[in-house]
């Protein structure tokens, strides 16, 4: 099986320019090493508090620091500029992980009080295999003001994208047509996520791997990890209104955010009129029939994946693959 390993890619910008890391055919499946958010430079000073000087990636001039490196291009064979295509997650292993806050960031940074929240300090969280052997599966435990917590992991892909049509993006403030930093803790293992392309060959790239995130990602940092991803890619017949569609066995859900759709409010509206028009073109719904269940049907919720002030607003508009059970009953 092919892979792209660490040392081949870890990139802190992409465009269609770059010459792919690696060729694949359409279902063939592939490895992906990725980078933690830091490119591995908070694992080696250590955990605890630090400061810029600490991990250089921090000292790159604005709009942003460099972080969330991704590998790629991944150049798919037969995908042409125009297409859907889909990104199977046939595997995520979460290898070493850490969260951390930092000066600044997060929706702490500015406001009155909240002191020992809002410095530079990062904590290592130990990840242990579950059922299955891997951290797939598995355990997350921190150890923090005295007492040790834990929780199942949710492992998922943060950072996804193709490569644009013209512009240059960096991987940690990109949201667009393309996809970007997105942090949807439901692009997990066993998941589909459609995303636009914009040059032959797809262009993909993949970095950005957390072991586990709560809904909003209050801090700014979710457990950041080293890990290794398995994927395939195919061309299919979908349209991506938004950023992102993702479907797994159980749900489908439209991914939108307020960078892209220039409101939150914007972003939401269009993830719940995406659902509403999917449900008539491909379910046979009536208009007013989808229209409705949108607010009487408890298998319709709403995920919000990012909540970092004052840019971050990413939404989805999950459905239960139970109302279309219903429908075709």
């Amino acid at each position: 099986m092919k892979t792209v390993t660490k040392e081949e890619s870890g990139v802190f910008e992409f465009g269609r320019d770059m010459d792919p890391v690696v060729t694949v055919e359409q279902g063939e499946s592939f490895n992906v090493e990725i980078w933690d958010s830091f490119k591995g430079e908070l694992f080696d000073h250590g955990m605890g508090e630090f400061d810029a000087s600490d991990v250089p990636t921090m000292n790159t001039p604005p709009p942003a620091f460099d972080a969330n490196p991704v590998s790629g291009p991944i150049h798919v064979e037969g995908v042409e500029a125009g297409d859907t295509i889909a990104v199977h997650v046939e595997r995520i292993e979460p290898e070493r992980g850490y969260t951390t806050t930092l000066e600044g960031f997060g929706n702490l940074a500015g406001k009155e009080g909240w002191e020992g929240c809002k410095h530079n300090e990062a904590h290592e969280v130990d990840l242990e295999p579950g059922p299955s052997g891997t951290t797939a599966d598995g355990t997350g435990r921190l150890e923090l003001g005295g007492h040790e917590w834990e929780w199942d992991l949710n492992p998922h892909i943060g950072t996804i994208a193709s490569a644009p049509g013209r512009t240059v993006q960096d991987p940690l403030t990109t949201q667009g047509p393309w996809g970007g930093n997105m942090d949807v803790r439901d692009l997990g293992q066993g998941s589909t996520v459609c995303l636009s392309t914009y040059n032959d060959g797809g262009l993909l790239f993949v970095g950005d791997v957390h072991a586990s995130q709560s809904d909003s990602e209050y801090t700014g940092f979710a457990v950041e990890a080293l890990a290794e991803v398995t994927l395939s890619v195919e061309v299919v017949d979908h349209e991506v209104p938004g950023v992102f569609r993702i479907e797994d066995d159980d749900s489908i859900i439209h991914v939108d955010s307020a960078k892209n759709a220039g409101h939150p409010y914007a972003a939401l509206d269009n993830c719940f009129e995406a659902m509403i028009t999917e449900l008539i073109e491909e379910h046979g719904f009536g208009a007013r029939e989808a229209y409705v269940q949108m607010s009487v049907n408890p298998n319709v919720t709403v995920r919000t994946y990012q909540f970092v002030q004052p840019g971050y607003f990413t939404f989805g508009v999950k459905l239960d693959k139970e109302l279309l059970d219903q429908a075709t009953a």
